[in-house]
């Protein structure tokens, strides 16, 4: 179950993160609005580098998640 858990949140983790880097890159460098993440909220250029970190640590809890279940089951 854990490792379910652990795929799930990464996988949200690399969503969030990649609609946070096209959000940046798409108002920094193009001046336009990409992704759905405008739809829902107006964020300045700087808080979707927030986003991109939040994106990441997702990601890291996952991969960490996953890696103690693995951890328990070889014990």
């Amino acid at each position: 179950m854990r490792t379910t858990i652990g795929y799930t949140i990464e996988s949200i983790g690399y969503v969030i993160g990649a609609q946070g880097l096209v959000g940046f890159v798409s108002r920094t460098f193009f001046g336009t609005e990409w992704g759905w993440l405008h739809k829902v909220v107006d964020l300045p250029s700087t808080a979707y580098l927030g986003v991109i970190a939040v994106g990441l640590a997702l990601v890291a809890g996952g991969v960490t998640t996953r890696k103690a279940a693995g951890r328990q089951e070889e014990a």
